[in-house]
């Protein structure tokens, strides 16, 4: 574990101190306690992506991923002209 110093108010100290004493429990672990259950909330509410459709649409091909571009620009080019955009040079 690591030490750390947090900043609260005289009121909150108070009442974590009483809630220590009632519980029989040290402050140092009501407070981990409630920092990883805030943390741990915050992580599922801001979870970015929804990842189910993964898999969804398996074609059962191995090559997708060697393909990638041809099947993004297939039917459409770029700025919507319906032309597949110029291949890419390699640098040396």
């Amino acid at each position: 574990m690591k030490r750390t110093t947090i900043f609260i108010d005289e009121h909150l100290e108070s009442d974590l101190h009483s809630l220590a004493r009632r519980t029989k429990r040290p402050v140092a672990s009501l407070v981990r306690e409630a920092v990883a259950r805030y943390v741990a909330g915050e992580k599922r509410r801001a979870r970015p992506l929804n990842l189910g459709f993964v898999a969804v649409g398996r074609s059962g091909r191995r090559d997708t991923a060697a393909r990638h571009e041809d099947l993004l620009w297939r039917d459409l080019g770029p700025h919507g002209t319906g032309q597949k955009p110029r291949a890419r040079r390699r640098r040396a």
